[in-house]
């Protein structure tokens, strides 16, 4: 009885480790699959910006967040690269939106947010091109279903003025 009894719960103690491994396996594929989807929009925003000329790569002004994430980012400067899109405000002019439901590849959250900064090209070693003004774009897409919107994927891009795109 009692060889019967430390039997079970030897089985007992291997089939709960067993059941805490395939917890967290599908919380890792979880993890995994939004990471990837993340990417994907970060692609996808960044390709927006690859199509247009160098002189139409800005953010419209009324679309910038003032508050936190956005402005928290490593990303932002207060100086963002700005124009007046047309209305509707296309996805390459938008500088925060949110992507749900039928946008969204797997119908969860996210939010995309764009950053423009315009800053000088520097090579090292220098060469003729230094100082010659590029656009950095950087795309941030967040968990848009947590309270925290912590970021999922970090994209960034840099746009040179003598190439046109």
């Amino acid at each position: 009885m009692i060889e019967l009894l430390m039997a079970m719960v030897m089985l007992n103690i291997g089939i709960l480790a067993i059941v805490a491994a395939f917890n967290s396996g599908a919380v890792t594929l979880n993890r995994a699959s939004r990471i990837s989807t993340a990417a994907a929009l970060a692609d996808q925003q960044m390709e927006l910006y690859r199509a247009i000329p160098y002189t139409s790569i800005a953010l419209d002004a009324s679309s910038i967040p003032g508050s936190s994430p956005y402005t928290t980012d490593t990303a932002y400067k207060a100086t963002q690269v700005t124009a007046t899109c047309t209305t509707p405000i296309p996805d390459q002019c938008n500088a925060s939106r949110s992507i749900t439901g039928a946008s969204s590849p797997d119908r969860k959250r996210y939010r995309v947010d764009t950053y423009i900064v315009l800053s000088t090209s520097t090579t090292s070693p220098p060469t003729p091109t230094n100082g010659r003004p590029v656009k950095i774009v950087t795309v941030v897409v967040r968990d848009g279903g947590a309270l925290s919107a912590r970021p999922l994927i970090r994209v960034a891009s840099t746009f040179d003025q003598s190439t046109g795109y």
